[in-house]
């Protein structure tokens, strides 16, 4: 049975593909867009660029496809291709009727801005503010952004003891990691579940596409939050930066950041702020597809100190071999606990919680696989890594939810006559809508989407007769 991939995060240059133009053109009027852009490029592409970055008129291009052997033609179509999706380069008709490539002016004059230096700073550096009494240094950092980062990651997990803004749930609604329903608690779904698999980096780009989306239909300013982030990639850790200047959007967007744990302030109203390691990484070495699958390359699992903590046995006990507290809350999604002492947790593996698991919309690939790449050293010597008696079982109780399928329709019945079924009988199979008919009794269940057709139909039969 093969992993269903449910998830998948563009990287930034799909991402920024997929903007229109206006806006990539207004983005590029930033150094540090500019910068981060050309850093995300394939070594081919960046050599493109500096070819052309000094160059005021267009080059043809049969003479750009020259630079590289007729045996990597392919990677030379892939790199045109990138370059004018993102409009780093326009093709210009030369003198003659030739076709050539020319660098965007505005990308072009930024990139040189960032590469040699000039222009306007990027940000105000806080030591306009005078020396910062309340300073924070690089561990206490680290520290407060990995703390407010698994806050959110607690909450989707269903931890009692952690709390989130009422925007923040809403974006975790909203992007499909959790599910709310009237009157209850949110709770996680499978493409939830597959994002708490995912390493820190690929988990805060996802998350910052999916706000970026909702804050654009809310009316915020695309260009001025993604630039800010860009922005914040580019700045020293440790070193504390001014908000003087800032529009009421980016302010709201700085608090948004600092529930993140991409900003460290001290009071909502206070006059600086320091990037934290999350922001400064945030846009680079983004993976190109994000899935549940990546987490085999992951080094190792935030809070247990290990790549592996997880001893599964074949009388359905799970021993967890971690302090993590989100750890434990992950494993208690799919487990039912017995025990807990200082450095290990006891659970045991059940018909009724691995059913709540499939219920809330985890699947019983996504726990094996979440078994399997958490696997202890020790678990990982044998072949295979977890008992089949486990596996099998897991998938089996899984499919017992799955023996009935509901799909939804509109009966249609009561018909006058076996002519009159088998007429609209049809016409519904005509029109490729019929879900279900039974003959006998004069019956059958057609789609929503083709009930208006048939509906018409059987009135235009009805006043012909």
């Amino acid at each position: 049975m093969k992993l269903r991939v449910e998830l998948r995060c563009k990287n930034l240059h799909e991402y920024l593909r997929e903007l229109s133009p206006d806006i990539l053109d207004r983005l590029y009027n930033h150094p540090a867009t500019c910068l981060a852009v050309y850093r995300e490029l394939q070594p081919l592409a960046k050599n493109y660029v500096i070819r052309m970055l000094f160059l005021d008129q267009a080059l043809p291009q049969a003479a750009v496809a020259l630079w590289v052997k007729k045996d990597s033609q392919r990677d030379h179509d892939e790199c045109v291709s990138v370059l004018t999706g993102l409009r780093l380069w326009h093709s210009q008709q030369l003198q003659g009727g030739l076709q050539g490539y020319i660098l965007n002016p505005v990308f072009k004059d930024n990139l040189r801005i960032s590469l040699l230096g000039g222009g306007t700073a990027w940000a105000d550096e806080g030591s306009t503010l005078g020396p910062d009494r309340h300073a924070r240094d690089i561990e206490s950092l680290d520290h407060y952004a990995v703390e407010r980062w698994e806050v959110i990651l607690h909450f989707m997990v269903g931890s009692p003891s952690a709390t989130v803004s009422q925007d923040l749930a809403q974006l975790l609604v909203q992007a499909g990691l959790m599910k709310s329903e009237a009157g209850e608690a949110p709770y996680i779904t499978s493409s939830g579940f597959q994002f708490l698999l995912l390493d820190t980096a690929s988990q805060l780009w996802y998350f910052t596409l999916q706000y970026l989306k909702t804050a654009q239909a809310k009316g915020m300013d695309l260009v001025e939050n993604l630039s800010f982030l860009f922005q914040l990639s580019f700045s020293t850790l440790g070193r504390d930066y001014s908000v003087e200047g800032m529009s009421e959007s980016l302010l709201t967007f700085l608090q948004h950041l600092r529930e993140f744990g991409l900003v460290f302030q001290r009071k909502r109203k206070s006059r600086r702020y320091y990037p934290t390691r999350l922001a400064i990484t945030l846009a680079a070495g983004v993976t190109t597809t994000v899935s549940s699958s990546s987490v085999a390359s992951m080094a190792s699992i935030p809070g247990t100190g290990d790549a592996g903590f997880i001893v599964v046995e074949t009388n359905y006990r799970i021993y967890a071999y971690t302090n993590s507290e989100l750890q434990i809350a992950l494993v208690a999604l799919f487990s039912e606990m017995l025990y807990r002492f200082p450095n290990v947790v006891v659970a045991q593996v059940t018909r009724e919680s691995v059913q709540q698991a499939i219920a809330n919309g985890i699947t019983a690939e996504q726990i094996i696989h979440f078994l399997r790449t958490r696997a202890h050293p020790v678990m990982l010597k044998q072949t295979p890594v977890l008992p089949p008696t486990i596996t099998d079982q897991i998938r089996l109780w899984e499919l017992e939810r799955d023996r009935l399928q509901f799909t939804e329709g509109v009966l249609y019945s009561q018909f006058l006559s076996q002519a009159d079924f088998e007429v609209l009988r049809d016409r519904a199979q005509g029109l490729g809508c019929l879900l279900w008919q039974d003959v006998a009794h004069r019956v059958m269940v057609v789609t929503p989407q083709g009930h208006s057709e048939v509906k018409r139909f059987w009135k235009r039969q009805k006043s012909h007769t």
